[in-house]
C-alpha cells in the first residue's frame, strides 16, 4: 500500500470525528488544515494565523497540552478544546486541536419575548426553534416567543442529548417528534407533537439518521 499523504491521513482522522468534533492543525504560526463538524464550526481557513487567546496558541507557546473552555470573544462562539503540540527531531512543529461544542450553560430555560413580557421556557418544553427575520422563534406546545440570540448560539448551549440541528434554520427537541416521513431528495419531514412540521435538509439528513438510529 502506498504511503498516505499528510492531508489524506488528516481527512481520515477527521472523518472519524466529523459529527461532533472539529479538527484543526497548525504549524507554529498559522493553520494548515481544518475540518469542521456538524456540531461546531469556528470558520477557520487554511492560512489563518494562530491568534493569541486560542488554545492552539497556548499549546504552541508552552509546548504542552492545553485543555480548556474558550469564550465567544475569540471566534464568535464559545467552545471547549484540547490542543496537543507535536515535535519533529526535538523541535516544535505545531499542534493538533480538537474542538468540542459547549455543553449546557446557565439555567435550563430559554427566555422568550411574548406579547405581554417575557417567559422562561424549560428546555424540556421547547418543541423546536426556527431562525427567521434575524430572530430565533421558540415554539413550545402551547406557547411561542422570540429571542434575539442567534440559533447558532443555542446549538452550542442546548443539551445535545435532546436537541439536534436538522436544517440551517431549525433545531428540534427529539422528545417532541411524533413521526418522521421521507421527503424528496433524501430528506425528511418531522411531525412535531405541537402539530407543526419541520424539514430535515439534505446536508443534515445522514447526521440526523445516525443520531436517531434509523
Amino acid at each position: 500500500m502506498d504511503r498516505l499523504t499528510f492531508g489524506s491521513l488528516l481527512d481520515v482522522i477527521g472523518e472519524l470525528f466529523s459529527d461532533e468534533i472539529s479538527i484543526a492543525v497548525s504549524d507554529t504560526s498559522e493553520y494548515i488544515y481544518y475540518r469542521p463538524s456538524k456540531r461546531i464550526d469556528l470558520k477557520i481557513k487554511t492560512g489563518d494565523p494562530v491568534v493569541e487567546g486560542t488554545i492552539a496558541h497556548k499549546a504552541i507557546s508552552t509546548g504542552q497540552k492545553v485543555s480548556e473552555f474558550i469564550d465567544r470573544n475569540v471566534f464568535g462562539v464559545p467552545y471547549h478544546g484540547m490542543a496537543v503540540p507535536f515535535h519533529q527531531e526535538g523541535e516544535l512543529q505545531g499542534c493538533v486541536t480538537a474542538i468540542y461544542p459547549v455543553m449546557t450553560e446557565g439555567k435550563a430555560v430559554v427566555t422568550v419575548k411574548t406579547g405581554d413580557g417575557w417567559r422562561p421556557i424549560p428546555f424540556s418544553d421547547v418543541v423546536f426553534m426556527e431562525a427567521k427575520d434575524r430572530k430565533t422563534y421558540v415554539f413550545a406546545e402551547e406557547l411561542a416567543g422570540t429571542t434575539n440570540r442567534a440559533l447558532q448560539d443555542y446549538e452550542y448551549s442546548l443539551p445535545r442529548e435532546t436537541f439536534i440541528r436538522c436544517h440551517r434554520s431549525f433545531i428540534v427537541n427529539v422528545h417532541h417528534i411524533s413521526d418522521i416521513f421521507p421527503d424528496t431528495h433524501s430528506t425528511f419531514m418531522l411531525a412535531m407533537d405541537n402539530g407543526i412540521q419541520v424539514p430535515v435538509s439534505q446536508s443534515y439528513a445522514s447526521y440526523f439518521r445516525k443520531l436517531l438510529g434509523f
